[in-house]
Formats: structure tokens, C-alpha cells, sequence
């Protein structure tokens, strides 16, 4: 079932940590949020990590002692005359619950919430949460470790969960991440057909391998990419090929 103000559910998840999740769920909502126009939050319930909850944190004192990105924020935040995002820390158990309260409180209409889940399905409540996305994206590289345990994970969404009945879900995604130019296309060639022989799901646009993906911004840094407060910068997007994949991702989610 929906939620009120037709509020969409997205969750970057997956069995495998250190994939993504949590930066694609920052760029996404930062992007939303701060240049596209839309109402969004995160709830966080990636326990024990929290990592987005400390990436807020980080990036508040970030962009306080950093002039430049000073000057980002005050033009930004006096432009979009709203004020940043909230991220919720939760349990897995009851997030949805406590989600439509959330939207149910906001003296403004949320048009996306992103759910930053654990990386594991034994997590307690972990399949609920799950059933109750509108979409799911789930990074992949070409390891076989973590192919072999995203196309069982999402297997297990596809043909467990979904085809119970009981799920909001519309939509379970892969695309490939971390795309390096060095690697072999005969073996990307190879997972494409297994995953379109699994009848997965399977983006067009991929991400390509970037610096900015796997280190936060630095101190003096004039420009940013992954923030909480602040959009990435539209040229580090263009490098990475995430502008393509935002175009592709809204047409998805039908926003």
C-alpha cells in the first residue's frame, strides 16, 4: 500500500557491505533534495554503523570551517528556502511504521524516503522493511563473491517476497558499479546473461570507477561530491556517468 501524499519507499540494498549503498543513497537524495526540488528524508537503520547519521555530522563541521563550501551552502540553502534533509536513525523493526508517521507529521509533503538498510537478511524485521520498498537498487561489480550473493539476494526478493503477494515492491534493479575501463567486457558480457537468464532486472547506465565514490572530500576541497548538505558537483557527476544514471533511475521510479 501506498503512502500518504504518494510518498515512493527506495532502498540501495544488499548482502554485500562496502558496495555503495550508503553513497548512492546520499548522492540520490542530495540530488533530489537540493537541486531537483523534492521533499526527502533517510532513515537510517543500519546498525551499528549509522554511517549516514556520522556522515552528517562530518559534513557539518566540513562545510563550517571550509569557506568555499561555506559560500555553497548559505547561497543554497537561501535559494531553495528549505531547510536540509533529515536522517532518522531506526531499528529495522517498525520502519515503515515509523516512516508513515514521519510523512504523517511533515508540515510538508515528502515525496521520497530512502532507507539505508543493513546488509543482511537476518537482520530482525530486515524482510518486512524490504517488503514495503516501492523500489529497490542494488549495486553490483565484477567479483564473483558478490555477484553470487546479490543474484541469490535478489532472487530471494524476486521470487520469495514478491511473489507472496504481501510487498509494495514494483521494482528490484541492478546496475553495475565501479565500472573500470581495464576490465574485460567478455566477463561483464558473461554476468549480463546470467543475470538476464535469472530474469533480473538489469539498468543500461553503469557507474564508472571514481576517486570520488571511495574517499570523503578533503578539508580544503572547493567542489564535493558525496554530501549530506550539498549536491555533487554536476561535472564529478559527468565523470562518473551518474548523471545518466539519475536520468534512467527517475524514469524508473516515475517521480
Amino acid at each position: 500500500m501506498k503512502a500518504k501524499h504518494d510518498t515512493i519507499f527506495i532502498a540501495f540494498s544488499s548482502q554485500k557491505g562496502g558496495i555503495g549503498k550508503s553513497t548512492f543513497t546520499t548522492l540520490i537524495a542530495s540530488e533530489f533534495h537540493y537541486r531537483l526540488g523534492y521533499n526527502v528524508a533517510i532513515f537510517d537503520t543500519d546498525f551499528p554503523q549509522h554511517s549516514l547519521t556520522k556522515m552528517r555530522e562530518r559534513d557539518f563541521k566540513m562545510v563550517m570551517k571550509n569557506e568555499a563550501l561555506k559560500k555553497l551552502a548559505y547561497q543554497q540553502f537561501t535559494t531553495i528556502n528549505k531547510k536540509a534533509y533529515d536522517i532518522i536513525q531506526h531499528k529495522s523493526e517498525n520502519v515503515l511504521e515509523a516512516a508513515q508517521k514521519y510523512i504523517d507529521n511533515s508540515s510538508v509533503p515528502i515525496d521520497v524516503i530512502f532507507f539505508d538498510l543493513p546488509g543482511t537478511v537476518n537482520t530482525p524485521g530486515i524482510l518486512k522493511a524490504l517488503a514495503g520498498m516501492h523500489h529497490i537498487f542494488t549495486p553490483i561489480t565484477a567479483d564473483r563473491l558478490i555477484m553470487e550473493s546479490t543474484l541469490i539476494f535478489s532472487q530471494i526478493l524476486k521470487d520469495v517476497i514478491m511473489k507472496k503477494g504481501e510487498t509494495s515492491i514494483k521494482t528490484v534493479n541492478l546496475f553495475w558499479n565501479q565500472v573500470d575501463g581495464r576490465e574485460s567486457t567478455y566477463l561483464y558480457d558473461i554476468y549480463n546473461g546470467i543475470i538476464e537468464q535469472l530474469g533480473l532486472d538489469l539498468m543500461k547506465n553503469s557507474i564508472k570507477n571514481s576517486a570520488g565514490f571511495r574517499k570523503e572530500s578533503e578539508d580544503y576541497s572547493k567542489v564535493i561530491f558525496r554530501s549530506t548538505l550539498l549536491p555533487p558537483d554536476i561535472r564529478l557527476m559527468k565523470n562518473c556517468r551518474l548523471d545518466l544514471f539519475l536520468n534512467e533511475f527517475l524514469k524508473i521510479i516515475e517521480l
